[in-house]
């Protein structure tokens, strides 16, 4: 097997295929199906190595990180539920949408998630992006309840609600990262 110049950890899910995440910290992560072997898991890194440490030396370049403070994190939290719980019943309400529970979190993937029980969380970190981009996580999943995957219909739904919602998914791409380094380990 080639031998690479970082590690990597393999998680085995429920999937068909294969993905490769930098956390900020720097770690490898790769999810993968449950059958998949080790040899084409690291064909598959081998591939991709370029990629990953192109991305870790971006990763060790950037300035030095300035995690939150727990009392900043409280803060932000408490401001996302005043804020964001007004925003997804007014928006679900227009949209007809039924939800559950609102739960606010400090999460280091997710910027919003929908369960199939119809709960709905969201980041806290969202309070530092500007409204659009807020508005854009909300609508994205709130549209998770007509459709609850990524496929161009759901795609349309939220197109239908936020027509420039490309311009947030690019603002997070480019500035999420540097807010999520920012959390505690």
């Amino acid at each position: 097997m080639q031998e690479l110049s970082f590690s990597y950890q393999i998680i085995r899910i429920r999937r068909k295929s294969v993905s490769i995440r930098i956390l900020p910290d720097g770690m490898v992560e790769v999810r993968c199906p449950l059958i998949a072997s080790e040899k084409s898991i690291h064909e598959i890194v081998c591939k991709k190595a370029n990629w990953i440490e192109n991305k870790l030396l971006e990763i060790k370049s950037a300035p030095p990180v300035i995690p939150f403070t727990a009392g900043e994190l409280e803060s932000l939290t408490n401001q996302a539920k005043e804020n964001f719980i007004p925003l997804v019943k007014y928006y679900a309400n227009h949209l007809g949408i039924s939800c559950g529970r609102i739960t606010i979190r400090h999460q280091k993937s997710r910027w919003g998630s929908c369960s199939a029980k119809g709960n709905l969380s969201f980041n806290c970190l969202l309070m530092l992006t500007p409204p659009e981009v807020q508005k854009y996580v909300i609508i994205h999943e709130l549209c998770h309840f007509r459709q609850m995957n990524h496929s161009f219909k759901f795609w349309a739904e939220v197109e239908k609600i936020v027509p420039d919602y490309r311009k947030s998914q690019l603002w997070l791409k480019k500035n999420g990262p540097a807010l999520i380094r920012r959390l505690p380990q």
